[in-house]
């Protein structure tokens, strides 16, 4: 098991990535693969994990039983739920997401992408790219994945050539040009045999590009963030009210995006209310200066109303604030969509009610084609909706900001989240 220092280890980087692909493509065995190589599991897991492969009477150790958790995936072999997992290298700090394949489970695909930094999409060499490959880029894309690792996956299985790699990649490309994917990567590799893994494959010495775990201890990270536009959710009012703090006022939250400065101009949403930043303070100390993803507490110059839920932002550099809006909604929900129904929604901290006001389309997620005559969204559908809020929220686009970009519906009656929107 890999061992560092607590100090060193808390201010890593971290790296949320995302596997997905059809069944059977080796997602829970590249994952079982790389804990393994990267030495980040227990001696006694591995032996656990060998004694169920021999009494499965499988030839060799089967790594995937290291992720696939519930009892109908060993049963089934495969994934049926959102699996996570922890790792380090002495590079990185990982939280991995191995999500189904089925559509059935979409939804699932999505709960687990929609906070990843990476997406690794694998491609089995003997199928090239099929509709469920075709679906999961479209969900990568859709969500907003900085960066996307295409693994051609049991590359053991065509005799390590090179033209199956190539023919696979060029498909790929030709359809991934149609979505809106700025970073992808392409990797041959066998997750049975760990070939390109961890270590370089010697049965592919034509290809010179890197392992798949020098991508994700080396994908940069940090402009993932928009640091251009400053975005400041309030999430508790802290009023001490202590003779050492009497008139102490501060606004503790995550800062959703941008940086924040002593002395800036902000403004307060949906008031429009304007002050000046007074402190910046983290537990006993003060800022100067922070910024996304930071958790801090502002405190203004001047006495304003301000409440859980309100967006502090600068002033030169507003969000939209508006009651009507667009969204791309992923249903997660058994029971349909209700045109013109009422449904709770959360945005950041902002709680609201909403109407769904239209239904434009529904997306075909295997061709990318927009069905408007069919306004019945059910379980895993995905769809563009217009939505009216019964109080004005600070949004911005999902595509310029995933954390204010982003809301979710819930079922008033049964409090159950429905669906997962990203605003257009």
């Amino acid at each position: 098991m890999t061992d560092f220092s607590t100090a060193g280890y808390l201010t890593m980087d971290l790296l949320r990535f995302t596997t997905a692909g059809s069944v059977d493509d080796g997602k829970s065995t590249l994952i079982g693969r790389l804990l393994y190589d990267s030495k980040s599991i227990f001696e006694d897991q591995y032996e656990a994990i060998k004694a169920t492969s021999e009494k499965r009477g499988e030839e060799y150790v089967n790594l995937a039983l290291l992720t696939d958790g519930l009892r109908a995936e060993r049963e089934q072999g495969i994934t049926i739920d959102v699996a996570y997992r922890y790792f380090a290298t002495p590079k990185r700090k990982f939280i991995i997401a191995d999500t189904p394949g089925h559509i059935q489970y979409t939804r699932n695909m999505v709960t687990g992408a929609s906070t990843a930094n990476a997406a690794i999409i694998l491609i089995d060499a003997r199928k090239g790219v099929i509709e469920q490959t075709m679906r999961h880029t479209y969900i990568a894309s859709l969500l907003r994945i900085p960066h996307v690792i295409v693994c051609v996956n049991k590359m053991d299985l065509v005799e390590f050539k090179e033209e199956v790699f190539e023919k696979i990649k060029n498909d790929y490309q030709a359809f991934a040009t149609k979505l809106e994917i700025n970073d992808v990567h392409f990797l041959p590799i066998s997750a049975l045999k760990g070939d390109n893994v961890v270590d370089a494959s010697k049965n592919m010495d034509w290809y010179k590009g890197n392992t798949l775990m020098y991508l994700l201890e080396n994908i940069q990270i940090a402009n993932d963030i928009n640091h251009s536009d400053a975005r400041f959710p309030v999430q508790y009012v802290i009023r001490p009210m202590s003779s050492e703090h009497h008139d102490y006022r501060g606004y503790a939250g995550r800062i959703a995006g941008g940086v924040f400065k002593k002395g800036d101009d902000v403004t307060v949403l949906p008031s429009g209310h304007t002050s000046k930043i007074k402190s910046i303070d983290l537990l006993d100390t003060s800022l100067e200066e922070a910024f996304a993803p930071m958790s801090v507490t502002l405190t203004l110059e001047n006495e304003i109303d301000i409440s859980r839920g309100d967006m502090i932002v600068k002033t030169d550099n507003q969000a939209e604030t508006t009651q009507d809006f667009e969204v791309m909604i992923c249903w997660l929900a058994e029971k349909q969509l209700q045109l013109n129904g009422k449904y709770a929604l959360k945005h950041t901290s902002k709680d609201v009610r909403c109407v769904i006001k239209d239904i434009q389309y529904k997306v075909n997620v295997n061709t990318l084609e927009q069905i408007a005559d069919d306004k019945t969204i059910n379980l895993n559908d995905i769809a563009r909706i217009s939505i009216k809020t019964t109080a004005p929220i600070a949004i911005d686009k999902y595509s310029k900001n995933r954390n204010t970009g982003s809301i979710i519906l819930i079922d008033e009656a049964t409090n159950v989240t429905v669906g997962a929107g990203m605003i257009i």
